[in-house]
């Protein structure tokens, strides 16, 4: 038992701590568990009590220590590692790359449960299920490419070396095309030769979905983890991939992370997905990270999506990537039927033509599903005699009115309060609540369509757990004719009912000063309008818009993917924006607006001069949503060609400004952001 141990904490400390093993060897009797490298310990840190990581073991204590300074951890909590060098090894690329400590990234990556579950397996025991029907000709030609390193395949190579380049695939297909056979039959293929998959969705709606598509395939060698398990939920699948139980992990971002033996494969579903990126530090990127997985195991990535993200298409472009596509729906479906119409003039969030379409739809026995990306009933107050606009105390946005709650609330840091009878400002009662939110169309289509059963899934509507799952349920059954929603409707669901698909609003992304928001906009149009008509060839959308004639919109509708590509890419080229820079942001907040000024003005006075040539800084400026929760917010930016000079002048800056930096502003640093907001 080695007398001391080297542990990190989930803090912003970038040194390790060392602190003394018991004084006598632990005891079953004791209720100690023996202290070794890869388990949590809970050890003394100041005035509280940390659960840590053990990084290493000591013979001696660290040169100039006194060994009698040293504290004693208080306990261990693992009965056997929950890590090992592999973990580590990731752990310490994450906390270089996104600039945070090595605790931080080994507390994104472990389960935070305390003790295993048992956690029942979702799947009946046996081998893996025999595939379903016959694959069509480019269904095949993909799944030929994809195992093409594997051992026992026609091409015979030895496939790739751990620590070197790694095949990476693109699986570009319109929506219905097949696409998660492929990824099915891709996963059955490296695991019969003895390799293990991570199978990564974006959203909890679609682990569900990927469970039960791999609940048939695989059996007890698989395991689903998201966020609606508990700690030791998850903790006991990271423990079952870790002993070799599981072959092949489901789940969302954070599945990246599962200790797979012999990994050979990672596949990610709707590549193009905002959430693969992590909001709260370490931001990791699901799609980076995976890259670094595959490069160290020798494993093949496989992504996919009938909207890849600017930065994919470049590189299949370039011919990084090998680009596999699917160009046809399998399911008898045609690619829908897309028309925008003009909302001006509209009286309520309807326009005839949608709801004639909605009408008709019901007539024939078949369903919709209507899209609105905002939540509530109405989004900001007004008042037309002085201009007065309701915001909230803490944040600078708008309050939204919930009608069903009865309050205005803030979507930033959840403050409310009482609508006001008139205006706050000058009295009078023209003032209001404008613009609609998901409520409103809720109470808007009831009222229209009085016979038809309607359901609406949001945040506000699906609260309790399995509410989801529930309402997908009843839809797909046919038992509910109108599916309305946020984008949780929008992506990568598949009702064979689904004829018609309704965009209230096509416009609400467009507005927000962000580069990638012509790119999400687009995407989200695209995607949701794949929900119609997967089944039958008369699938139609409706594209409700304020901006006729805006291009991100015409190229929607007319589902032109690869003209819409053209353009962004050529925009982002003469912008200097990604994928032809890379970007670093630093934020900061402070409830002292100008303490954050000037942590802003300090970290650009020392990056600057570090900047190399061909690289600049952006700002420091005010965030374009200036205030979060009573913090002043302020953000500076660096952009260069390439990311290793860009990240070495970041480095360098940090180190530099943390010497004497303000303990009252809180700075966090993202690397590659997806959104500058």
């Amino acid at each position: 038992m080695a007398p001391y141990l080297d542990l990190v904490f989930d803090i912003p400390a970038k040194e390790r701590f060392t602190y003394r093993n018991f004084s006598e060897d632990p005891s079953p009797g004791k209720g100690k568990n023996q202290a070794a490298f890869g388990k949590r310990a809970m050890a003394p840190f100041g005035k509280r009590e940390l659960l840590g990581y053990i990084v290493a073991e000591r013979a001696e204590a660290p040169p100039g220590m006194e060994p009698r300074a040293i504290r004693e951890i208080r306990r261990v909590v693992d009965a056997e590692p929950v890590f090992g060098e592999e973990d580590l090894a990731l752990a310490a690329w994450i906390s270089g790359y996104y600039l945070c400590s090595l605790g931080e990234a080994l507390a994104a990556m472990i389960p935070s449960g305390r003790r295993f579950m048992s956690y029942p397996s979702l799947y009946q025991e046996g081998d893996i299920a025999p595939s379903p029907p016959e694959l069509s000709g480019e269904q095949l030609r993909a799944l030929e490419a994809l195992c093409a390193g594997l051992p026992e395949s026609p091409a015979g190579s030895e496939g790739p070396k751990p620590g070197g380049s790694f095949p990476m695939f693109y699986l570009y297909g319109i929506t219905g095309s097949g696409k998660t056979e492929v990824f099915l039959r891709a996963a059955q293929e490296y695991i019969r030769q003895g390799k293990s998959v991570i199978y990564l969705v974006p959203e909890i709606a679609l682990t569900h979905q990927a469970a039960q598509a791999i609940a048939s395939r695989f059996g007890p060698l698989a395991a689903t983890v998201h966020s609606g398990m508990s700690p030791g939920a998850r903790l006991s699948q990271w423990m079952r991939a870790r002993r070799g139980e599981l072959r092949i992990v489901a789940g969302p971002r954070s599945a990246v992370f599962s200790p797979l033996r012999n990994l050979g494969l990672i596949i990610i579903d709707e590549e193009h997905d905002g959430s693969y990126k992590s909001g709260n530090t370490p931001r990791y990127h699901a799609r980076q990270t995976a890259m670094r997985r595959c490069a160290a195991s020798g494993a093949a990535l496989l992504m996919g999506s009938a909207t890849p993200s600017a930065e994919a298409w470049k590189l299949m472009g370039d011919g990084l990537i090998t680009r596999l596509n699917l160009s046809r729906r399998l399911a008898g479906g045609e690619p829908p039927k897309v028309r925008t119409v003009s909302l001006e003039g509209t009286q309520g969030c309807l326009t005839p033509e949608l709801k004639e379409e909605i009408l008709q739809t019901a007539r024939m026995g078949r369903q919709t599903i209507l899209f609105l990306n905002r939540r509530g009933f109405a989004y900001f107050y007004h008042c037309p005699a002085c201009g007065f606009e309701l915001t909230c105390k803490h944040c600078s946005v708008s309050l939204t009115w919930h009608k069903g709650k009865g309050r205005a609330v803030c979507h930033y840091c959840g403050y409310s309060e009482a609508p006001p009878r008139s205006c706050p400002n000058c009295g009078s009662l023209e003032a209001g609540f404008r613009g609609f939110g998901t409520e409103m169309i809720e109470e808007e289509v009831r009222r229209t369509f009085p016979g038809l059963t309607v359901r609406r899934v949001d945040a506000d509507s699906m609260g309790k757990k399995g509410d989801l799952e529930e309402t997908l349920g009843l839809f797909r059954s046919g038992a509910v004719d109108i599916l309305l929603g946020t984008q949780m409707v929008a992506k990568g669901l598949n009702f064979p009912g689904v004829r018609l698909v309704g965009v209230i609003l096509a416009d609400t992304g467009l507005h927000l000063p962000d580069f990638r928001a012509a790119e999400r906009t687009f995407s989200l149009l695209v995607q949701v309008a794949g929900r119609a008509g997967r089944y039958f060839p008369d699938g139609k959308v409706i594209i409700q818009t304020l901006r006729m004639g805006d291009p991100v919109i015409e190229k929607s509708a007319a589902l032109d993917v690869e003209g819409f590509f053209r353009a962004e890419i050529a925009q982002r080229k003469t912008l200097g924006f990604p994928p032809f820079t890379r970007l670093i942001r630093f934020n900061f907040r402070s409830r002292d607006p100008e303490r954050a000024d000037k942590a802003a003005a300090r970290l650009a006075a020392l990056a600057g001069p570090l900047l190399p040539p061909g690289a600049d800084m952006l700002g420091p400026a005010e965030c374009p949503i200036g205030i979060i929760a009573g913090n002043h917010r302020r953000h500076l930016i660096l952009r260069g060609p390439a990311m290793g000079p860009l990240h070495g002048a970041a480095s360098t800056a940090l180190i530099r400004y943390d010497k004497g930096k303000d303990s009252r502003v809180y700075v966090e640093t993202d690397v590659d952001p997806v959104n500058l907001l």
